[in-house]
């Protein structure tokens, strides 16, 4: 069976507004895709690394209740889980503040067997962090030989924006690794101080990956790839939180791909409406989550696992 696979980190996210805290729900970027797809029935698998407390027994309690299987998780007794306080302000947007962990021990266990035409997705900080960098390496070069559909979530906090430069060739490794890019403004701005969609394609994406998503918050989605682009308008909604926003979206992208049985070999076939409908679907699933204090979509009412 067809399945996905993410690495990346796993956290417990805070949220905090008017100094009051509204939710303490798992999180990290790859992994709050995931639980939405994992909710909508979809097999879903993440390679990760905790802490064996009481923090890290949350999360993978968490994920088997979604959907997400925990079976590659590594535990270490010797390390505290991550958490993440994210302070929304008047828009409901979110700051960050980071306490993580990392340890030499980190990433040493089993990845999941990747087949051809799975989907693998990474991204954010630690795609590029150079402490775990061996590692997810590792798991790329095992998708790109087992012929996977890899997914790329930029996803570069300005907090990070003093090493663009340092880290620009680790970048340019993960964009040849990606059959699809997906990057906001923000991380364009942090990374190349660039906001146009289409000066980004052609400067730092079309060299190295033809299939190329730019999300800008509330503006229009862009679609970029060598035949054409589109644009799509994000729909005006009253926001609780932002807080996994862009990762709904990506889970949206994907579970698109997976339910018209998209393949890496069908990539340059797709037209425009197809792309267009697949990226209507990532719009969908980030205004659900907006909609509410958690990182993922609601659990589905009924047992379809269809969002209406």
């Amino acid at each position: 069976m067809r399945k996905i696979i993410g690495i990346g980190e796993s956290i417990l996210d805070i949220v905090f507004k008017n100094r009051q805290v509204m939710s303490a729900t798992p999180g990290g970027s790859v992994f709050n895709g995931l639980i939405s797809l994992g909710r909508l029935g979809l097999p879903v698998y993440f390679v990760s690394d905790i802490g064996q407390d009481q923090v890290g027994k949350l999360i993978t309690d968490f994920m088997e209740n979604n959907g997400l299987s925990s079976r590659y998780m590594n535990l270490h007794p010797d390390s505290n889980t991550a958490v993440a306080l994210a302070f929304l302000n008047e828009n409901n947007d979110a700051n960050y503040t980071f306490y993580k962990d990392y340890t030499v021990k980190g990433l040493q266990g089993n990845f999941p067997p990747i087949n051809p035409d799975d989907i693998v997705v990474f991204g954010s900080y630690y795609a590029l962090n150079p402490l775990l960098r061996k590692r997810v390496k590792a798991f790329l070069e095992k998708a790109v030989q087992k012929s996977a559909l890899i997914y790329y979530d930029i996803n570069f906090r300005k907090s990070h924006s003093y090493q663009a430069k340092a880290l620009n060739p680790v970048l340019i490794e993960n964009y040849r690794y990606a059959d699809i890019i997906r990057g906001s403004e923000d991380d364009f701005r942090a990374l190349y101080q660039k906001q146009q969609a289409g000066e980004i394609y052609r400067e730092k994406m079309a060299p190295y990956c033809d299939n190329f998503i730019f999300t800008a918050a509330d503006k229009n989605v862009e679609f970029h790839c060598p035949r054409f682009k589109a644009s799509l308008p994000v729909k005006k909604i009253p926001t609780l939180s932002t807080v996994g926003a862009g990762d709904s979206f990506n889970a949206g992208i994907l579970y698109g791909l997976m339910q018209a049985g998209i393949k890496r070999k069908d990539l340059g076939l797709l037209n425009q409406s197809d792309w267009e409908k697949i990226i209507a679907l990532g719009i969908d699933f980030s205004a659900k989550v907006c909609q509410s204090y958690e990182n993922y979509i609601p659990k589905p009412e009924s047992s379809t696992g269809v969002i209406n």
